[in-house]
């Protein structure tokens, strides 16, 4: 329980640093208010895809886990 909060939170910081660092980099080709606000939004967005990216991974898990739990079952009955 524990260990899956740090994974999430751990996972979208890394997305969110990379997307401010990206936003704030295209941002600063224009000028120093771009770059505030291309970071803001970078940032938003890495945040979203992370948390987006580990609660897709851990729903695919967890439908393995049922679909292997399934075929155990039919297993101890055949």
């Amino acid at each position: 329980m524990v260990r899956d909060a740090l994974t999430l939170a751990l996972s979208r910081a890394r997305y969110a640093a990379t997307g401010a660092a990206i936003g704030g980099g295209l941002g600063g080709l224009f000028s120093r208010r771009a770059a505030s606000s291309g970071a803001a939004v970078g940032a938003l967005i890495g945040a979203f895809v992370g948390e987006s990216r580990i609660g897709a991974k851990t729903r695919i898990e967890e439908w393995r886990s049922r679909g292997q739990e399934g075929v155990e079952t039919v297993r101890s009955t055949e």
